[in-house]
Formats: structure tokens, sequence, C-alpha cells
């Protein structure tokens, strides 16, 4: 394990980096609607599963709502913080992988810092339309700090369909019988981003549900690995 406690923050400040020096650096994002009561155990199997395969993985800790400091634009700061670490070690250029809320931070860190490129399993994309639909039992105004009517500006700052583009290529894949974050969102914000300039794929499974995209198991992962190793992408 690896932290920062030092720089403040608390013990939610940390990330374990495991697999082979020198391979392809992943790093992982866990979901959760930025609860304290989910940590970076979502990703155990994951980061599991792509070590096997070879690769560098860092699965990241950062703060949360609900009792843990978290918050915009606090949480989305540690996330930074972790990948200026990585640098400060040496690691390569990561991919970032995040699910849910994780795919939220992973897409607005990547328009923050130099990543090789971004999957986002069934992510949070456009705060306001998460706010007014109650997603995740009404955790987002507890992130942002208000309802969009309350802090339009923060809900414009920390939603990545209006921070685009991205700047580095990006991959969403989303279960089209998803009922916690509707596959509306991971279309709506795979449009915006090839408008605004971006290399967007979008990858839809059919009667998929919000949790398939991160199960290791599941066949769309050699198609998710596949995309991550691709020349150029």
């Amino acid at each position: 394990m690896l932290d920062w406690h030092a720089e403040g923050g608390g013990p939610s400040r940390f990330l374990d980096l495991a697999g082979p020096a020198g391979s392809p650096l992943v790093v992982l994002l866990h979901g959760g609607w930025w609860r304290a009561r989910h940590d970076l155990s979502l990703m155990v199997p994951l980061a599991e599963h792509l070590i096997a395969r070879g690769w560098r993985v860092a699965n990241v800790e950062f703060r949360r709502i609900d009792g843990d400091d978290g918050g915009w634009p606090t949480t989305l700061e540690d996330v930074l913080d972790a990948l200026d670490l990585l640098t400060e070690l040496g690691e390569g250029r990561p991919t970032l992988v995040g699910h849910s809320a994780g795919g939220y931070l992973a897409l607005l860190a990547a328009t923050r810092r130099d990543v090789a490129g971004v999957v986002a399993l069934a992510p949070v994309t456009d705060l306001v339309a998460c706010a007014e639909a109650g997603l995740g039992e009404g955790a987002t105004p507890s992130f942002v700090g208000g309802s969009p009517g309350e802090v339009p500006d923060a809900y414009r700052a920390a939603s990545p369909i209006t921070n685009l583009p991205v700047r580095a290529p990006v991959l969403v894949v989303q279960g089209d019988a998803d009922v916690r974050v509707s596959a509306v969102h991971a279309e709506r914000f795979v449009v915006a981003a090839r408008a605004a300039g971006d290399v967007g794929e979008l990858v839809s499974l059919a009667g998929g549900d919000h949790f398939v995209v991160v199960d290791p198991s599941a066949s769309v992962w050699r198609q998710v690995e596949a995309w991550m190793t691709r020349p150029g992408r």
C-alpha cells in the first residue's frame, strides 16, 4: 500500500500497486456513488484478473461523502494526487478504468492529466440528470454540495459531459438493462465526446445490468483488454 496521509486528508488517501514492474499501468477507480461505505475492495477481483494477465495495476482509494470528508472537488483532487504520485514513482502513462462513480472520476481526471486512455464502465456522466432523477438515493447533491439550482456553476465544473473534450481515447461499456445508471447517460456522453473531437467508442451489452461491466469473468472483458492494447487506439 502506498499512501500520502502526511499531505492531509486522513486514511482514505492511498492506493495498492501491484503487478509486473514496467508493464502497462492500469489505474482502477471504484464506484458506489462516492459513499464512504463503498471502497476499493469493489475492484479487487478486476485488479487480480488484470495482474494475472500481466498488467501493472494501481487500485486507488479516495475520500468519499457520508463522514469521510469527500465531495466536490476534494474526491477528484485525491484521484489527481494519486496519478501525480504514480508519475513521481516513474510509472508509465496510465489507462484509467472506472466503474459508475469511478467512471465519472476517470473521465474527469483524464481532462486534467496525461493518460493513455479511459475505460468508463457504466459511468456517471451528467450530474444534473443524476440529481434530477434522484439516482444513487440522492447522492449527487450531497457530493456536489447542493441542488443544480443552488450551485449551478459547481455542476457545470463537475460534470464530465460539460467538460469535454476528454483529450484521450475513451471506451464506454454499458449494459442496456442498467437501472442504476441508465444507458441513455452513456449514449449521450459518447455522442457529445465525438462532437467535441474525442475518439469515443460505446460497447452496449444486451441485457447487461450495472455490475456485469466490472465482472472480469464476463466475455466483454476480452474486448476491453483488446481495446487497451490496441496501438494508437
